[in-house]
């Protein structure tokens, strides 16, 4: 599998020939301003809730590429608004895509759209495929919920954010891959505000004390997972 970064949350991974773009959020980044959206490809969206730092550019990337949407219901409702036609509404459970079985799980956060609407619960994914597992938790607190991971699938790596304020900060996210029983976690949400700036070294070494990598992607950088 390939994960390439394209900032903030938002990032893209290939497997089986199959791109997986998740929470496409580019303009508006000024850490992102290298990023041209027109060479972003996806044959799935997923949207892990509604905040115009995850959906910005969403409408977009959907129309230019005719990736299926995926996402909660009220955030499919605003995307078919704005046109998107190719898209599938999913609540917290599991469907099965071409890339492999996917499980919607809860997030501890908030949701609305950049209209002010409803933008449903927030969430995180589980992606069981072919090439391999991963868990990529959205915007969340640490919850408890995180210790049923492992009975969804044994990750392979996991996607956290990092950042703190609205969402986990690096302590955090080292109880949360203990929960989710992940050694190797790419950490997200982090920089692109003011709120959010983070000591790299710092966040990594608290990873390394308890057995653990958090890798922490440079915007536009690609990895082999």
């Amino acid at each position: 599998m390939t994960f390439t970064y394209y900032g903030h949350s938002c990032f893209c991974i290939e497997t089986g020939g199959i791109k997986i773009l998740f929470d496409p959020f580019v303009r508006g980044n000024e850490l992102a301003k290298d990023i041209d959206i027109a060479g972003i490809q996806a044959d799935y969206i997923l949207v892990s809730h509604g905040h115009g730092d995850h959906v910005a550019d969403l409408v977009d990337i959907a129309l230019r590429t005719n990736a299926m949407v995926i996402g909660a219901y009220e955030v499919i409702a605003w995307a078919q608004k704005h046109g998107v036609q190719n898209v599938h509404p999913i609540n917290f459970g599991s469907a099965n895509f071409g890339f492999g079985k996917l499980h919607f799980v809860p997030a501890a956060h908030s949701s609305s759209m950049p209209d002010g609407s409803y933008g449903g619960n927030p969430g995180g994914f589980v992606v069981n495929g072919g090439e391999g597992k991963f868990y990529y938790s959205g915007d969340t607190c640490l919850t408890m919920d995180m210790q049923l991971i492992p009975r969804y699938a044994r990750l392979d790596f996991a996607l956290l954010p990092v950042g703190g304020n609205f969402t986990m900060d690096a302590d955090d996210a080292v109880i949360a891959a203990q929960f989710i029983e992940c050694d190797k976690i790419i950490g997200l949400h982090f920089d692109t505000f003011g709120y959010i700036r983070i000591d790299h070294e710092a966040a990594k070494e608290k990873f390394r004390a308890v057995g653990k990598e958090l890798i922490l992607p440079k915007i536009g950088e690609s990895i082999e997972l």
